[in-house]
């Protein structure tokens, strides 16, 4: 049978187990800079995965990660800080993962060929949401399963995976292939394949969120501030982009009731009624929203 690369043995030269530590280290980093750079060869396909997965959001669709074992780490890691960073609705983002998500620091393998739950998963799905559905080998029965029957429905699927011609890319509408070397740990692909899934998923949630007005001058101005110190990240950000003390941006932030965008307009001396209404003719895009306001406070 032949071995896809995830699969592949590296040759005698490259054993970590007969290197020295420090040099056996050296290669696990220069393996992982390896992956990272691999994702570099995809970017046009994760171009069009950020929009799709924008027009997602702005539709009122949820993002849906579906995975197993380390792809599904990857998934997790990248789709619970969305609501916290860009302020994105939580039941707009639904993690499926085989098995549900560990507690224990136990993933059971055979998990990821049980198929029994894909009807019930795609019953959930509406017509107007994403599955992003990943797999290293590209052919993890769990994540082809729930991409097949998403696809049938005529859901949109984001497929990634380490290998190339494989069958979870036959199902989707964009298939990202990120071809990453030989592990340099046989087949673990937690190491190479991992990084790169988890690089992917940065790009496209992140370029998703600026199509959306989430970024602005580089700063995250859509964040949910709900402990001490993203309250404090808030505030800085207004106190920037408003050119204000952070005693007027804390001010500001407060009379916004936490929404960091309104709280830029407010404490740029715009009042909350034309603020609000800013906001809603540009889309909540802050950038369009500051020129209109300098505009309307010229006149």
């Amino acid at each position: 049978m032949l071995l896809r690369e995830t699969e592949m043995q590296p040759g005698p030269q490259a054993c970590i187990d007969t290197m020295s530590v420090e040099d056996a280290g050296h290669a696990l980093i220069a393996a992982q800079e390896k992956a990272v750079r691999a994702v570099n060869s995809a970017m046009p396909q994760l171009r069009q995965a950020a929009e799709l997965a924008a027009d997602t959001l702005c539709s009122g669709g949820a993002v849906n990660y579906v995975a197993a074992g380390s792809s599904g780490l990857m998934a997790l890691s990248d789709g619970v800080e969305l609501p916290g960073t860009f302020g994105i609705a939580q039941e707009q983002i639904r993690i499926f993962m085989a098995g549900g998500v560990p507690i224990d620091g136990e993933m059971a393998a055979e998990i990821e060929d049980d198929l029994s739950g894909a009807d019930d998963i795609v019953d959930r799905l509406g017509i107007d949401d994403l599955v992003i559905a990943l797999s290293a080998s590209g052919s993890t029965p769990y994540s082809c399963e729930i991409a097949k029957k998403a696809h049938a429905k005529g859901i949109k699927v984001i497929a990634i995976t380490n290998n190339p011609a494989t069958p979870l890319l036959d199902l989707a509408d964009v298939a990202i292939v990120l071809p990453t070397p030989a592990e340099v740990l046989a087949g673990s692909t937690r190491l190479g394949a991992g990084t790169a899934q988890k690089v992917a998923l940065n790009v496209i949630s992140t370029l998703a969120a600026v199509q959306l007005g989430h970024v602005f001058q580089g700063m995250m101005v859509n964040l949910k501030a709900d402990n001490a110190k993203l309250r404090g990240r808030a505030v800085g950000i207004v106190a920037n982009i408003a050119s204000v003390s952070e005693h007027e941006a804390e001010r500001a932030f407060i009379a916004s009731a936490r929404d960091l965008k309104l709280a830029v307009l407010l404490a740029k001396g715009c009042d909350a009624a034309t603020s609000k209404s800013l906001l809603a003719e540009h889309q909540g895009r802050l950038g369009g929203c500051l020129g209109a306001l300098e505009n309307l406070q010229k006149a």
